[in-house]
């Protein structure tokens, strides 16, 4: 898989931008098949900085009614990348 195919785009909440702060961990939402192995070589290459871990989470969210019927949200699959020490990602 591609790197441009791995990582589908960066995950902008509250909670992700404390994570960057404090922790200099940044969230994206990536391929529902790739693995942590994959999702390092993308980080990496796509960004040239030095990747120190990955953590992975499936979100599944409830199903949703949408007039008489019922509709489950498609599930997506997202990292936590932590940088190396003095490595940072510009997302903006």
């Amino acid at each position: 898989m591609k790197a441009a195919e791995v990582i589908r785009r960066p995950v902008l909440t509250e909670k992700a931008a404390r994570e960057q702060e404090m922790h200099n961990a940044y969230s994206f939402e990536v391929a529902l098949d790739a693995n942590k192995v994959e999702i390092r070589k993308a980080i990496e290459t796509l960004f040239e900085v030095k990747v120190r871990g990955v953590r992975t989470k499936r979100l599944t969210k409830p199903p949703r009614r949408l007039g008489v019927r019922w509709s489950r949200p498609k599930t997506t699959k997202v990292a936590v990348v932590t940088l190396a020490d003095g490595e940072t990602i510009e997302l903006i």
